[in-house]
C-alpha cells in the first residue's frame, strides 16, 4: 500500500504495527525513528522496522505515511517537529488515545498537500515496549478513525484500508464523541484498577489480604500494572471527559452504599443482577491471566497439531506448562500463543528449547 511507512516511536503500538506491515506486505520499507538507538536495534532484531534514524527529519524523508506512536502528551510536539519535512501528499496519523485535542492541533499544523486522519488502535497489554509488540495484536480489535470535514476523503479510505488488513474492525467517530466513549470504557477502568490497588494496599494487614487474592483481583488490576508516564498522559489529555464518568462512578457508589446502609437485601440482589446482566450482554472474549506465573509468547503456525507439538516438546524435557492462552490467531497464517510456568526455571529451559526448533519466543 505505501512505498515507504516512518513509525516515530517503535514500542508496544509502533512496534506491533510495523510487523504487522512487514509481515502482510504493505509497505516497502518501514522506519523506526525514536531516541534510544540500542532500543531501536531491538525493534530491528523483532521484525518491527527494516531500519532506523535516530534523527526524525531524516527517518520522514520520503515517507508517503507517518504513524506516530508517542505518548499522548507528546504528540502534538513531535507533530510540530516533524511539519518541516513532511512531503506534499504524505498521509500523517497518530495512535493516541484522546483524539479531540490532537486532531484540533494536527489539522492547524499541517503543511499544504499533507493529510492527517486521526487514529486510534484499541488494544494493548500490561507489557510495555517492543519487548511487548505482536504482529497478531489488532487482530479483530477495533480501530478507531477519527475524521472531521476537512480530512481528505482518499486519505481516510487508505487508512481505513491499512486497518482492516491489519486485521482491525474499523469505527469512524467525532473526536469528541471518541474521548466520551474510551473515557467509559478503556481509562475509568484504568483509574479504578489502580485505586482498588491503592486502597488494598492501604488496608491494615494487606499482605495478609493479598495472600488471599484469587484470579479475580487479579484480572481486575492487570492493567494497573501499566506504565504510569503513559497513562498520566493519558488521564490529563481526557480530563474533562474523566471527570465526568467520575462523577458517574461516584453517584453508583452512592447508590449501593445506601442499600447496605438500609440491609435492603432485594434493593442489594435487583442492582447486582442488573451488572450481571449488562455485563452478559457486552460483546467481548473473556480473558485472565495470573500475573504471577512466569511467561513465553510464542508464535506458531496455523496447522493441525501445531499446539500438541509445542507441548510434546516441553512434556519430553520434562517441563510442565502451567496455563495456556490462545492471545490472537489469523486463519491460515497463525497466531501467538501465551505459555505460563510455574518457575523461571522452567520458563528459561522452554523458551530454548522451543527457540532451538525454530519458534519464535519472547520471554515476559
Amino acid at each position: 500500500m505505501f512505498n515507504q511507512v516512518t513509525i516515530i516511536g517503535v514500542g508496544l503500538i509502533g512496534g506491533s504495527i510495523g510487523m504487522g506491515l512487514r509481515a502482510r506486505g504493505l509497505a516497502g520499507t518501514v522506519i523506526g525513528v525514536g531516541r534510544d538507538e540500542a532500543r531501536l536495534r531491538q525493534a530491528v532484531n523483532h521484525g518491527a522496522v527494516d531500519c532506523f534514524a535516530t534523527d526524525p527529519a531524516r527517518g520522514v524523508t520520503g515517507a508517503d505515511l507517518v504513524i506516530i506512536a508517542v505518548p499522548v502528551g507528546s504528540v502534538v510536539a513531535v507533530l510540530r517537529s516533524l511539519r518541516p519535512h513532511l512531503a506534499p501528499g504524505s498521509i500523517v496519523t497518530d495512535v493516541g488515545s484522546c483524539k479531540a485535542g490532537i486532531v484540533a492541533a494536527a489539522e492547524a499544523l499541517m503543511p499544504p498537500g499533507v493529510h492527517f486522519v486521526g487514529g486510534h488502535p484499541m488494544a494493548g497489554s500490561e507489557q510495555a515496549g517492543i519487548q511487548g509488540a505482536d504482529r497478531y495484536l489488532f487482530e479483530g480489535a477495533y480501530y478507531v478513525l477519527t475524521p472531521t470535514p476537512r480530512t481528505a476523503p482518499h486519505a481516510l479510505d487508505q487508512l481505513r484500508t491499512l486497518a482492516r488488513k491489519l486485521g482491525c474492525r474499523v469505527v469512524e467517530m467525532d473526536p469528541r464523541d471518541h474521548d466520551r466513549a474510551v473515557a467509559a470504557v478503556s481509562h475509568l477502568p484504568h483509574l479504578l484498577a489502580c485505586t482498588l490497588v491503592n486502597t488494598v494496599g492501604r488496608v491494615p494487614g494487606s499482605e495478609q489480604a493479598l495472600s488471599l487474592a484469587a484470579g479475580g483481583y487479579r484480572d481486575t488490576t492487570r492493567v494497573a500494572a501499566g506504565n504510569p508516564e503513559m497513562w498520566r498522559d493519558i488521564f490529563l489529555a481526557n480530563r474533562e471527559m474523566l471527570r465526568v464518568m467520575l462523577t458517574l462512578f461516584r453517584s453508583e457508589l452512592d447508590a449501593v452504599a445506601r442499600v447496605l446502609d438500609e440491609g435492603d437485601a432485594g434493593g442489594l440482589q435487583d442492582w447486582l443482577r442488573e451488572a450481571q446482566r449488562r455485563r452478559e450482554s457486552l460483546p467481548v472474549r473473556m480473558k485472565g491471566f495470573l500475573n504471577d506465573l512466569y511467561e513465553i509468547v510464542i508464535t506458531i503456525s496455523d496447522r493441525p497439531g501445531t499446539i500438541a507439538a509445542v507441548a510434546t516438546t516441553l512434556a519430553a524435557a520434562g517441563v510442565n506448562i502451567a496455563d495456556i492462552e490462545i492471545l490472537r490467531v489469523r486463519e491460515g497464517e497463525g497466531g501467538t500463543v501465551r505459555l505460563a510456568f510455574s518457575s523461571e526455571q522452567e520458563r528459561d529451559r522452554a523458551a530454548d528449547l522451543l527457540a532451538w526448533k525454530g519458534i519464535p519466543v519472547v520471554k515476559r
